[in-house]
C-alpha cells in the first residue's frame, strides 16, 4: 500500500502527489470503483468530488418528489459488493425517494471506509496526459495538482446542468431554481405563483408536490411525454423477505436482460396477438407499474405499427385521467413513438391537471419569448409569477466530461476529438487518450439501462483490465483507431435499426443547441454488451493496444468484422 493511500484526504491542495489512479466523482460509480481498485487490487487512489458529500446525482437533485424510477431492490449495489449489505439494508418504498438513496450511499461510504480517499468540495479543472511520463496530470480548483497512471471518470451521465439562455432571465425579480441544483434547506411555495418550465422526468415528479403548496402553478410544456404508471408504495415485510431469499438469482437476471431489469421479456411481436389480447397484456403491465409496459413485446422499438399500439394505449390512459379533453390532448404525445424519449414514471402527475390551481401552457404553439422582471412572457401573453422552476435537464453524457478540460496525446482535447460526436471503443475508452477509462460513457448502455447494473459491469471490467496489465507488466493501454471505428459503426447500425432517432430527445442531444445529433447511449442491450466486453477481455483485450512504458507506440491486433449487427430484434432483445 502506498503512502498516498495511507493518508486520509486532506482539506488543502495536493501539489504533485502521485497516485495509481484518480477517479472523478463519488456517486454510485466512484464509490464502487474506489472499492474495487483500492480494496481488491491494493492501488493508491484519490477521488475528487465537487460536492460536500458522496451521492452524485442523489446529492444534488433534492427537488420535491425526487425519487428513482428503477425499483429499490435492484437500484443498489449487488452481491458483487457485499452479500451481507444486501441482506442488512431495508428499503422502505418500491421506488426509493432521494433522501433514502442518499442515506444508502452514505452508509456504503462509511461501511467500506471510502471517505478517507475522497477529496470533497474539489472540482477537477484540467486533466492532461503527459507523454513523457505516461501519467495524467490532474489540476483542481483549489490550486492543487496530482498525477496518476490511470484517469477514470465517474461523473455520471446526467450531471452537467442545462439552463436555457432565455432572454431577460437575469432581470427576473422573483426566485429562480433548477431542479438539479435544489437548495438543501428546501423551498416553501406556500401562497406563491410558480412557473415550471419543462415536463420531463424531474418535472413529472416535482409538479404534483409544488401544486400542493403553491397558490397557482403554470406548467410550460413544449413536448409532452409518455408518462407511465409508477405504482409506488411501501414494501411489505413478506415482499422484502421473498426478495432477499432470491437476491442472487435476481441480480444474475439483471445482468442478462436488455435493460438491466429482472423482468421477463416475452419473445412475441405486438401484432402477433389479437387486439383484445394485446390490450389485456398492456393493462396487466400498466397495473404492475414501472417500465414493464415497455417490455411487453419484442418489437416496440423496431416496428412503427407495433409501437403505435403501445403509444395509443398510453394516450388513452391520459385521456381517462384528465377531465378537460383539451388539456388531455395537449398532454398526449403524438410527435414521437413511445419509449423513444425517456418515459418518466408518474404518481399522480396527470391528476394534478384536474386541480383549479394548475394551468397547462403550450409553449410549442406559443413559444417563450423572454423572462420579464415579473414572470414569463410567451407569444400569447405574460404569466406573472413569484418563482420560476427550470426543469430543463442536462447536457447529458458528454457535458461534464468536456467541462473537466481533458487533453490527451498531442494536447488534443476530448471536446475537439468528439466535435462531430463521441468516438469510443465499447463506450469505455477513446483513441488518443491512453490509460483513461470512462464508467458508463457514451456508446455504452448507460442511461438505457438500470444504472447500477451497468456501473458495476464497467467498474469490474476496468479493474480486471488494470489487473491484467499489472500481471503482464504493461503500462499503457489505448483503443486502436480501427477498433474504435468498428464500434462506432456497430453502434450507429444498431441505432438505425430502431425508432430512437425519430424523437428529439436528450438521448440524441436534441436539447442542447449545436450539439451533434447522435444516439449517445448504446441500445444493443445490457446482456449483449456484457458478452461483447467479456469476449474482448478473453482475447487479451483485443482491439486495445498495450505497451510497456518507454515504447513510442501502442500496438495490438483485432479480428475483422467484430461486431455484426445480426438482426435488429436479436441485438435489442
Amino acid at each position: 500500500m502506498s503512502s498516498a493511500q495511507q493518508n486520509p484526504a486532506a482539506t488543502g491542495a495536493e501539489p504533485g502527489t502521485e497516485f495509481d489512479a484518480v477517479l472523478v466523482g463519488a456517486g454510485f460509480s466512484g464509490l464502487y470503483m474506489l472499492h474495487r481498485l483500492r480494496d481488491a487490487l491494493g492501488l493508491s487512489v484519490r477521488v475528487f468530488e465537487a460536492a460536500d458529500d458522496v451521492g452524485g446525482t442523489w446529492y444534488w437533485n433534492r427537488y420535491p418528489g425526487a425519487r428513482c424510477d428503477s425499483e429499490s431492490y435492484f437500484y443498489s449495489f449487488s452481491d458483487r459488493l457485499s452479500e451481507d449489505l444486501l441482506q442488512e439494508w431495508n428499503w422502505s418504498e418500491r421506488f426509493a425517494a432521494q433522501p433514502e438513496i442518499l442515506r444508502y450511499l452514505q452508509h456504503v461510504a462509511d461501511r467500506f471506509d471510502l471517505r478517507r480517499d475522497i477529496r470533497f468540495g474539489t472540482r477537477v479543472t484540467a486533466a492532461d496526459y503527459d507523454e513523457a511520463t505516461n501519467r495524467w496530470v490532474i489540476s483542481t480548483d483549489d490550486g492543487g495538482w496530482v498525477t496518476a497512471k490511470f484517469l477514470i471518470t465517474a461523473v455520471g451521465c446526467l450531471s452537467a446542468v442545462n439552463t436555457p439562455n432565455f432572454e431577460g432571465r437575469d432581470s427576473f425579480r422573483g426566485e429562480q431554481y433548477h431542479t438539479a441544483l435544489w437548495p438543501h434547506e428546501g423551498v416553501d411555495f406556500t401562497g406563491k405563483r410558480v412557473a415550471v418550465i419543462g415536463t420531463g422526468a424531474t418535472a413529472v415528479q416535482a409538479i404534483p408536490e409544488i401544486a400542493e403548496q403553491a397558490a397557482h402553478v403554470y406548467v410550460l410544456q413544449r413536448t409532452p411525454n409518455y408518462d407511465i404508471a409508477g405504482g409506488n408504495g411501501p414494501l411489505t415485510e413478506e415482499y422484502v423477505r421473498e426478495t432477499k431469499a432470491k437476491y442472487k438469482d435476481i441480480w444474475q437476471r439483471t445482468r442478462e436482460t436488455s435493460f438491466g431489469f429482472p423482468y421477463d421479456a416475452p419473445d412475441r411481436a405486438a401484432l402477433s396477438v389479437s387486439e383484445e389480447e394485446r390490450q389485456r397484456i398492456y393493462e396487466t403491465a400498466w397495473a404492475q407499474g414501472g417500465f414493464r409496459i415497455g417490455l411487453t413485446f419484442n418489437d416496440l422499438l423496431i416496428d412503427p405499427q407495433a409501437n403505435e399500439t403501445a403509444s395509443e394505449f398510453v394516450r388513452d390512459q391520459i385521456r381517462a385521467r384528465v377531465r378537460d379533453p383539451e388539456v388531455a390532448e395537449l398532454l398526449a404525445p403524438k410527435d414521437h413513438p413511445f419509449f423513444t424519449k425517456r418515459p418518466p414514471l408518474e404518481n399522480g402527475y396527470y391528476e394534478t391537471f384536474n386541480r383549479d390551481n394548475v394551468t397547462l401552457v403550450d409553449v410549442r404553439r406559443s413559444p417563450i419569448e423572454e423572462i420579464t422582471p415579473t414572470g414569463v412572457r410567451t407569444r400569447d401573453g405574460e404569466y406573472e409569477v413569484d418563482a420560476i422552476v427550470f426543469a430543463t435537464g442536462f447536457d447529458a453524457m458528454t457535458g461534464t466530461l468536456f467541462k473537466m478540460g481533458i487533453s490527451g496525446r498531442g494536447g488534443v482535447t476530448l471536446q475537439e476529438k468528439w466535435d462531430q460526436g463521441p468516438r469510443t471503443y465499447l463506450g469505455v475508452a477513446t483513441h488518443g487518450f491512453p490509460n483513461m477509462f470512462m464508467i458508463t460513457g457514451p456508446q455504452s448502455p448507460s442511461v438505457l439501462s438500470n444504472m447500477p447494473v451497468s456501473i458495476e459491469q464497467h467498474a469490474d471490467w476496468i479493474a480486471d483490465c488494470i489487473k491484467y496489465m499489472h500481471e503482464h507488466k504493461l503500462d499503457k493501454i489505448e483503443p486502436l483507431p480501427e477498433a474504435e471505428d468498428d464500434w462506432v459503426e456497430h453502434h450507429n447500425a444498431v441505432t438505425q435499426a430502431t425508432l430512437l432517432p425519430m424523437a428529439n430527445s436528450w438521448w440524441v442531444g436534441a436539447n442542447i443547441p449545436g450539439k451533434p445529433r447522435n444516439l449517445y447511449p448504446y441500445v444493443g442491450g445490457v446482456g449483449n454488451y456484457r458478452k461483447i466486453c467479456e469476449e474482448v477481455a478473453a482475447h487479451g483485450y483485443d482491439g486495445f493496444g498495450m505497451a510497456k512504458y518507454g515504447k513510442s507506440s501502442v500496438t495490438g491486433t483485432r479480428p475483422a468484422s467484430r461486431f455484426p449487427v445480426k438482426t435488429a430484434r436479436a441485438v435489442i432483445g
